[in-house]
């Protein structure tokens, strides 16, 4: 760090868990950073936002710092700061980096609060929604949280940061691809036809899961038009990808590969060549509208997301099931000629 560098050294914790949470609230992240000492922050978040592989090549981000108080449910686990004693570690573990400030994207900051107290860190700004806040968070610029009907996270990250003097005007997320992973995903797909489709076959709710019915049907929809399809998902999406595959027409399987064993940073590669990226409401698809992909999210009756009206198109009906492939390829057709 350079000595004559007066802006605080800056510490920036996210309350939310979700890789598309993540890419919600990057551009105001990196913002902070630039009002920060050597325009750079460190980024506390969950490891399940995989903000290591997402954002840590980011000039802006010196490092990032696991907040490992709520592990997925198949790790069976406690995790390493749960509990009193987990956040005083984990306020512990951040003293020695000598904090000037804490900016917390959350609106329940309490855990945070004993985290800075351990840490040493006295400056620390959040939300102030409430009078408890107001009393414990340093004297700012207070916002009400978002009652709106869309998605509340980006609307209170982008009412936070400029309330703050971050920015000045709302951002739409974006993040940045590796150059290393774009190359490798390059060559990777090449045998693909163009354009390619990647289908987020994904899910971290089963309620948020448009089926195997429809991502078979839509892949031979697609896969008929002449185009490539990619099934993209994550280790855990592995037997749905294979049984996907394994039910598409013989003559039109060679233009449709799987992708659910690589980094998030090629995934990310992988959707920035991609001419759409269609699937449920999951990291994938946020992704993608943050690279510049038209995402088309098979949303259902849920809240809207709003933060991207011009890369993210949301397919909504009374009930998910009520959405059929041939309407989700005639909304791509329609958007992408």
């Amino acid at each position: 760090m350079s000595p004559a560098d007066t802006r605080p050294k800056t510490a920036v914790q996210l309350q939310l868990n979700g890789m598309g949470d993540l890419v919600w609230h990057a551009q105001y992240f990196r913002c902070v950073a630039e009002q920060s000492r050597d325009g750079q922050i460190s980024l506390i978040a969950a490891p399940t936002t995989m903000a290591r592989e997402l954002l840590g090549h980011e000039s802006w981000v010196r490092e990032v710092i696991d907040f490992d108080r709520r592990p997925r449910k198949s790790e069976r686990r406690r995790g390493r700061h749960s509990g009193l004693d987990g956040l005083l570690r984990l306020g512990a573990e951040l003293a020695p980096k000598r904090f000037d400030r804490m900016v917390l994207f959350s609106d329940h900051p309490g855990r945070a609060i004993i985290v800075c107290w351990r840490a040493g860190v006295r400056t620390i700004l959040g939300f102030g929604e409430t009078w408890l806040q107001r009393l414990l968070l340093t004297r700012s610029p207070w916002i009400g949280r978002y009652r709106g009907p869309a998605v509340a996270g980006y609307k209170d990250a982008t009412n936070f940061s400029i309330a703050q003097g971050f920015c000045s005007a709302p951002i739409v997320p974006r993040i940045s691809v590796r150059p290393d992973a774009l190359a490798r995903m390059g060559e990777h797909l090449a045998p693909l036809p163009r354009p390619f489709h990647a289908l987020a076959i994904g899910a971290s709710e089963p309620y948020k899961q448009w089926g195997e019915d429809n991502f078979v049907e839509l892949a031979n929809r697609l896969a008929a038009r002449g185009h490539g399809v990619l099934l993209l998902g994550g280790p855990a999406e592995g037997a749905l990808a294979q049984a996907i595959l394994a039910r598409v027409e013989p003559a039109l399987r060679e233009r449709v590969a799987t992708m659910t064993g690589s980094s998030v940073a090629e995934s990310v590669a992988a959707l920035s060549l991609a001419q759409s990226c269609i699937g449920n409401d999951t990291g994938a698809v946020n992704i993608a509208a943050a690279v510049g992909t038209h995402a088309f999210v098979v949303l259902g009756p849920r809240p809207p997301l709003e933060h991207d009206p011009e890369h993210v198109h949301l397919l909504q009906a009374a009930r998910l099931s009520d959405i059929g492939a041939a309407d989700v390829e005639a909304r791509v057709q329609e958007v992408i000629r």
